[in-house]
């Protein structure tokens, strides 16, 4: 299977190997490195590695803790590789030649550029977080509403059934923590209160990482961008189509 690994390491000549060795001999095979950050003398690196199944985790986790200055922020299966940039303009040129399903193209991409479990475009209204600070399920049908409750433009695929997000007015792209450790990258549309959520969730004791911030810039110039291409189609979003 393959295994997303994020490790904290110092930024010196040496580590970075020292941590792939550690990955070999463990039994991880290393497919793709990706820095997320350079920074005070420090490191944030995505490692993506084929792990045999049959094996333990803990073995690899105990290899990466023995090794000084390192420090594992998160472990958790990935559907495939991390790609590049030059695949949200490859999305978002999908977006532009069918505007008519923009948003679910978008909802349904993000998840594999992002290493993530599901997105969903959530509907909020503007008071939703001045009202309580118990979390929620949202309505998972597309255009059902509930009085002033949050509603689901659409969801992706292993998108849970109700989604159950934190209180939040997202005025601004951030990281956030959630229900049952969920990890939440949220990033406003700017229009009819729509808004973009990628998630994360710990699976068989694996503990899956924090968004990053760099990964949130990435959600945050991907929503923009499809905002300008969708433009008023956002704003019908939440209205139940007539049959």
């Amino acid at each position: 299977m393959l295994l997303r690994v994020r490790v904290t390491l110092p930024d010196r000549p040496g580590a970075l190997g020292q941590v792939a060795r550690t990955l070999g001999v463990a039994g991880a095979d290393i497919v793709q490195v990706v820095v997320l950050e350079r920074l005070g003398g420090r490191a944030v690196d995505d490692f993506t590695v084929v792990w045999p199944g049959a094996s333990r985790v803990e073995r690899l986790l105990a290899g990466l803790a023995a090794i000084p200055g390192v420090q594992v922020d998160g472990v958790w299966k990935a559907i495939g590789a991390p790609v590049s940039g030059g695949h949200d303009a490859e999305l978002l040129a999908q977006v532009a030649a069918n505007p008519a399903d923009g948003l679910a193209t978008l909802v349904d991409a993000v998840p594999g550029l992002l290493a993530a479990d599901w997105a969903a475009a959530a509907i909020v209204p503007a008071d939703w977080a001045a009202r309580s600070g118990a979390p929620r399920p949202l309505p998972a049908e597309p255009g059902f509403s509930l009085g002033a409750e949050p509603t689901v433009a659409y969801a992706s695929w292993r998108a849970p059934s109700p989604l159950l997000l934190p209180e939040i007015t997202p005025l601004r792209a951030r990281p956030m923590m959630g229900p049952e450790n969920t990890r939440f990258a949220i990033a406003p549309f700017g229009r009819a209160g729509l808004v973009l959520v990628v998630a994360r969730s710990d699976e068989d004791e694996l503990p899956a990482a924090a968004f990053h911030i760099t990964e949130v810039d990435r959600v945050a110039q991907l929503v923009r961008a499809a905002a300008v291409i969708l433009g008023d189609r956002l704003d019908t979003a939440s209205v139940p189509s007539t049959l």
